[in-house]
């Protein structure tokens, strides 16, 4: 049945087919046969969390696998005195300041981006950054800064429109920059002496921009498995049943379950803007602290499109909610239910941390969803 299961996966074309119940029931079923152990994996994107919690499949798997959640929410991670630096420029600078939606709602240490665009900044929301430099260059008595936010995924965009406002010779554009990457984020994860992963489910979009080269020291050092999968319900009951496999043997191999979208090589034309714009750096993770060579900044030749310089930023650390452990749930210490304040004090429109507000955010994901799932069942 095994064998039936990964060709009919294979032929698959269909959005319909991979949230297939039958199939996902057939996966379940391989997956408590597989487990005879406890096992902890972690999926590392918010994308692949907000799958399992709102589709139920946390609750469907054996007691034996226990899924936590990572670090992968780029907006759950921007740091305080960034939110803080991009209220400022909108506030104090009269910047446009743009930006993707997700962001707005997040606080800051003092206020988020929504309250001082209710305040009368000029806050828009884009969803494109070469939007940004068209609005710059339809604004030349303006300033227009875009807050780029995003794992290895969304940096092509961003590259790409420092590339064109250079090329165009736009001058009054800019780039507040906050890119973190994965591989060293699971580093971190795994460096962490609390930290007890035994395996782990890569994002599938990171993988299709960067490919999957960079995984294999990390399974290797670590003796962990990683296995890059989807989101839709089928690619992360395949991944888990793959990965729970490999921890059943004592492998510990890079798999690609996301074989139709991710190539081993990735995209090399995205990879090369990239490394064109950005070079890598350390970068402060909200809530986690400084991750070595954990992110993307301009390199020189284009220092003129870094907000930071361009207006001489210089906001210092901020102090997180003592109340908020959004460090301990983004390193799967903790869960969002293990919270003393979720749904209490923390709930989405009164966030104590962003992975309460962001669309990829853990806590986001149990407010809204897992409880309602479990009453159902309760009901049922």
């Amino acid at each position: 049945m095994t064998r039936a299961l990964f060709l009919n996966f294979s032929s698959m074309k269909f959005l319909t087919e991979y949230r297939d119940p039958d199939l996902v029931a057939r996966y379940l079923d391989e997956i408590n046969k597989a487990a005879t152990r406890p096992w902890t994996i972690m999926e590392v994107c918010g994308g692949q969390t907000h799958s399992l919690v709102k589709n139920g499949i946390l609750n469907m798997l054996p007691d034996e696998v226990r899924m936590v959640h990572g670090p992968g929410c780029p907006v759950c991670v921007t740091p305080l005195n960034l939110i803080d630096k991009a209220v400022f420029l909108a506030e104090e600078k009269g910047v446009i300041l743009c930006s993707f939606g997700d962001m707005l709602r997040v606080p800051g240490s003092g206020k988020s981006l929504l309250e001082a665009k209710a305040a009368g900044a000029d806050v828009r929301i884009l969803y494109s950054p070469l939007e940004a430099v068209k609005l710059a260059q339809d604004n030349p008595d303006r300033e227009v800064v875009f807050f780029a936010v995003g794992f290895e995924t969304t940096a092509p965009a961003n590259a790409l429109s420092v590339l064109h406002a250079h090329r165009a010779g736009v001058s009054n554009y800019a780039i507040l920059a906050s890119h973190v990457l994965v591989p060293p984020a699971i580093e971190a994860v795994m460096n962490d002496e609390e930290s007890h992963i035994q395996g782990f489910l890569a994002a599938g979009h990171v993988c299709a921009i960067m490919g999957i080269d960079e995984y294999h020291p990390l399974a290797e050092r670590y003796r962990i498995p990683i296995v890059v999968t989807g989101f839709e319900p089928v690619d992360l009951l395949q991944g888990i049943l793959m990965t729970v496999r490999q921890l059943e043997k004592g492998e510990a191999r890079v798999e690609n379950q996301y074989s139709r979208v991710v190539r081993p090589e990735g995209n090399p034309e995205a990879q090369k803007v990239i490394r064109q714009v950005f070079r890598t750096g350390d970068r402060e993770w909200r809530g986690i602290g400084s991750i070595p060579m954990s992110g993307y900044e301009l390199r020189p030749g284009f220092e003129r499109y870094d907000a930071n310089l361009k207006f001489s930023v210089n906001i210092g650390k901020a102090r997180e909610s003592e109340e908020c452990i959004a460090g301990l749930i983004l390193k799967g210490i903790k869960k969002p239910g293990e919270c003393p304040q979720f749904g209490k004090k923390c709930k989405p429109e009164s966030p104590l941390g962003a992975p309460m507000v962001s669309s990829e955010g853990a806590c986001a994901a149990y407010y809204h969803f897992h409880q309602a799932i479990q009453d159902l069942e309760t009901v049922a």
